[in-house]
C-alpha cells in the first residue's frame, strides 16, 4: 500500500506543532508503523528536536559546495565519482534532495540513507537554506499552469522524494513538519500531501490561525483543480490524485483543570477552544473531510489525550532527542534534570499512553477519509 503522507500544520506558530509531530512519529513506530520524518521548516525545529547539534553542523558541512557556490550541478560535475558517491552514503538535508530540481539539474542516481531516530522511524533533515527552493517554487507556480516540465517537476518533486523513500524503505506514513507560515512553500506542501492535522492552542491567535488555513486551501485547491484542467495526467505524473484530506485538529498545551469545563481545562483557555469547532466548519471546506462524521470532526483528535501541558517534559525531550516516555529510563540523563524527572516518572510514562491513543485516532481519520475517496 503507498505510504500515507501527513503534515501537521497550523498558520500559528508556538502551538507545539514540532513537538507533537515528534512524539506523535515515535508513537507510530512503536506501535509497529514504518515512519518517516521530513523537516519542511527551514527554522529546522524538527531537526534540533531529533539530532546533537555537532551532528547536524556535520551534516551541514559536508553539503556547503551543494546548497551554496558554486551549486549542486557544478559541483557535482567537479567531484570524483567516488567523492560524489561517498557524499551520498550519509543522510542528507531535504534541502541538498531538492536543489537538482531547483537548479534544474538530473536527479539523483541513489538516494542518500535517511537518518536513523529509532526503530521503525527515520528522518531526512532540515536546512536553514531552505529559503532558496522556496524562492524557486515561488518562481515557478505560474509556469506550472502553461505546462512548463521544470515547474511542474519543482511542484511535484517533496512528494516524489518521499513515495521513493518510502518504496526503498517500505514505510507506512510520513510525516511533514513545515514552517507556520502561508508562503509558497506550504502551499505547494498542503496541496501535495495526503492528509493534513491543525494543532491548536486555545487562545485568539489559532482562532485566527484555522480562518486563514480555511480561506487559503479554498483558493489552492481551485488552483490545483484549474492546474489539474489544464495539464494532463501524464505530463505532472507526481502530482496527488486528490486534493488533501483534513483529519481535524487537536488541542495543545492547555491547561489543566479537573472539572472545571468539558475538557477538564481552564475556563479561560476553555472559552476559546471551544470555538474551534465552529471556525473550522464555517472556514474549512467541508468537502476536505468527507468520510469523517461531523460529530467526530467537531471532537479533537485523540479527544483529550495530548491536549493538557506537560509543562518541562517536552523541554527534557529535545535536550536528550528522545520522547517523554523513555525519559526515566534513560542512562545519561544529568543530575540537575534528575530531580525532576525521577519525582515525575509515571508522569512522564504516560505520555506514552496518551500518545499511543492520539496515534491510533490519526490512523482512524486516515482510513475514514481514504475510504470516501
Amino acid at each position: 500500500m503507498p505510504v500515507k503522507i501527513i503534515s501537521v500544520f497550523n498558520n500559528k506558530g508556538g502551538v507545539g506543532k514540532t513537538t507533537l509531530t515528534f512524539h506523535l512519529a515515535h508513537a507510530l513506530a512503536e506501535m509497529g508503523r514504518k515512519v518517516l520524518l521530513v523537516d519542511l521548516d527551514p527554522q529546522c525545529n524538527l531537526t534540533i528536536y531529533c539530532m546533537p547539534l555537532e551532528t547536524i553542523q556535520q551534516v551541514w558541512d559536508a553539503e556547503v559546495a551543494y546548497i551554496d557556490e558554486p551549486g549542486f550541478g557544478d559541483t557535482r560535475k567537479s567531484a570524483s565519482s567516488k567523492d560524489f558517491k561517498s557524499i551520498c552514503s550519509k543522510p542528507r538535508t531535504v534541502h541538498f534532495l531538492l536543489k537538482p530540481a531547483e537548479e534544474g539539474t538530473g536527479e539523483l542516481d541513489v538516494l542518500p540513507p535517511p537518518y536513523r531516530l529509532a526503530q521503525n522511524l527515520d528522518l531526512i533533515p532540515g536546512r536553514l537554506t531552505l529559503h532558496m527552493f522556496e524562492e524557486m517554487v515561488a518562481r515557478r507556480w505560474s509556469e506550472a499552469f502553461v505546462g512548463q516540465p521544470l515547474a511542474l517537476r519543482t511542484l511535484s518533486e517533496i512528494r516524489r522524494l518521499i513515495h521513493e523513500y518510502a518504496e526503498q524503505y517500505e514505510y507506512d506514513i510520513a510525516i511533514v513538519d513545515t514552517s507556520p507560515s502561508l508562503g509558497p512553500l506550504n502551499k505547494v506542501v498542503l496541496s501535495t500531501v495526503d492528509a493534513f492535522l491543525i494543532p491548536c492552542a486555545p487562545d485568539l491567535f489559532s482562532l485566527y490561525g484555522v480562518r486563514n488555513i480555511g480561506n487559503s486551501l479554498t483558493r489552492w485547491n481551485a488552483e490545483l483543480r484549474t492546474l489539474y484542467t489544464l495539464i494532463s495526467p501524464s505530463r505532472r505524473p507526481h502530482f496527488p490524485k486528490d486534493f488533501v484530506r483534513f483529519l481535524g485538529y487537536t488541542i495543545y498545551n492547555a491547561k489543566l483543570r479537573s472539572g472545571s469545563s468539558k475538557w477538564d481545562m481552564a475556563i479561560a483557555h476553555y472559552n476559546y477552544a471551544k470555538q474551534i469547532p465552529d471556525v473550522i466548519s464555517e472556514h474549512v471546506p467541508s468537502e476536505l473531510s468527507k468520510g469523517i462524521a461531523n460529530k467526530l470532526l467537531k471532537q479533537p483528535i485523540g479527544d483529550t489525550a495530548v491536549m493538557h501541558t506537560h509543562n518541562t517534559f517536552p523541554a527534557h525531550a529535545q535536550k536528550y532527542h528522545c520522547p517523554m516516555w523513555l525519559l526515566p529510563e534513560l542512562p545519561n540523563v544529568e543530575a540537575a534534570d534528575q530531580t525532576t524527572i525521577r519525582p515525575n516518572a509515571q508522569r512522564y510514562l504516560d505520555t506514552k499512553t496518551a500518545y499511543q491513543k492520539f496515534a491510533t485516532a490519526v490512523l482512524d481519520r486516515v482510513k475514514f477519509v481514504e475510504d470516501a475517496l
